[in-house]
């Protein structure tokens, strides 16, 4: 496979392009989880998966707890179907939960008193209440628990990585927490092994074709155990090589996929087309790199994939009467003016507003 192919072969495992998943839930499933970091960047990538959803399709589904908002791998807020999130936690968390031991101490959160912020939130929250962050950061101000210097995040944090609470639907414009137990009340049960499996062949029929690098990055996980988990799932997984490294792909999939050309699409900030993976390369060029992460902040923009190649950003402004949308190309691209178009058209439709100012430039 050529890079090219292999861009291609991730659009369509992905459901960028080809086939879409039938409900939100189905896209978080899919692709074993979505980074949600970005509320509204979270139900655009969801959306842009699903056949026909609207925003408040995506909505209903955390609302309807279909889909959760918690941090099961390497520490980063994902959307994940809500019956998988205690046994990702479960068995994902505890080494992000040691990453994090000595910045714990450093703001003097032990056991006494996370013990303590666990009381108080179970008391807030018990008999299905939700509580918003503002609110919640209040609760532990009155019950003697500062707050400040991120101490409140990593309490929010720790508690969520040990499965007592995670993130519920929006009220107004702030998330809310609920309690994972009552919110999550009948969770699948999976050992170890059951659960490394499953996270394996999920990913890679939903990322395909990757490396044991990409995995293991994506999942949090030693070179090493994403390389085992990788052999060990071969009989749903093939691998393939090119350029002397082992590309793995769902055993479902022809490689003959890779030779059809692919569309223009908008994708969101920190998607899993770029996120999904530790080397980007295929899809890329260097040169582009730092647009996409301004001051290299961590922060990745929305951006024009074009036939599996990024080939420019683009930028939304929601307004009561319709959404402006500009979208920036690097560089020219045959056909792709139009298309960006139709996807923006897209997106307002999902957004369940018109299409205001529109623009399409080169930058």
């Amino acid at each position: 496979m050529d890079d090219r192919a292999i861009a291609r072969l991730r659009l369509r495992s992905q459901r960028i392009a080809g086939g879409k998943f039938a409900a939100p839930e189905e896209a978080a499933k899919g692709l074993g989880a979505l980074q949600a970091q970005d509320y509204g960047q979270a139900l655009w990538a969801i959306g842009l998966r699903t056949s026909g959803a609207a925003a408040a399709d995506v909505e209903q589904a955390i609302e309807e707890r279909k889909i959760v908002l918690t941090w099961p791998l390497r520490g980063t807020l994902h959307a994940v179907p809500a019956e998988d999130a205690k046994w990702m936690l479960r068995h994902f968390a505890p080494r992000v939960i040691g990453q994090f031991k000595r910045r714990r101490e450093q703001l003097e959160l032990d056991d006494a008193v996370l013990s303590r912020c666990r009381e108080l939130i179970r008391r807030a929250l018990e008999g299905g209440r939700r509580i918003t962050r503002p609110d919640l950061m209040e609760l532990l101000e009155s019950g003697g628990i500062a707050t400040g210097n991120q101490r409140g995040y990593h309490i929010v944090f720790y508690l969520a990585l040990n499965e007592f609470i995670c993130l519920g639907p929006l009220e107004g414009k702030q998330q809310t927490f609920v309690l994972l137990d009552e919110w999550v009340p009948r969770p699948r049960e999976l050992s170890a092994e059951e659960a490394l499996h499953e996270l394996t062949v999920r990913y890679v029929r939903g990322h395909g074709p990757a490396t044991a690098h990409d995995f293991a990055w994506w999942a949090g996980l030693t070179v090493t155990d994403a390389r085992k988990a990788l052999e060990s799932a071969s009989g749903e997984l093939r691998a393939v090589q090119s350029g002397g490294t082992a590309y793995w792909m769902s055993r479902d999939v022809s490689d003959e996929a890779g030779e059809k050309p692919a569309g223009t699409f908008l994708l969101a900030g920190f998607d899993q087309f770029l996120l999904g993976y530790t080397d980007r390369a295929a899809v890329l060029h260097p040169d582009y790199a730092p647009r996409i992460v301004p001051g290299g902040n961590g922060i990745f923009q929305p951006t024009v994939v074009s036939d599996g190649r990024v080939v420019g950003t683009w930028k939304r402004t929601i307004k009561k009467k319709g959404i402006d949308v500009d979208v920036a190309f690097f560089e020219p691209v045959p056909g792709a003016e139009e298309q960006a178009m139709s996807e923006i058209r897209r997106y307002c439709a999902f957004m369940g507003l018109p299409p205001g100012n529109l623009r399409v430039f080169y930058d």
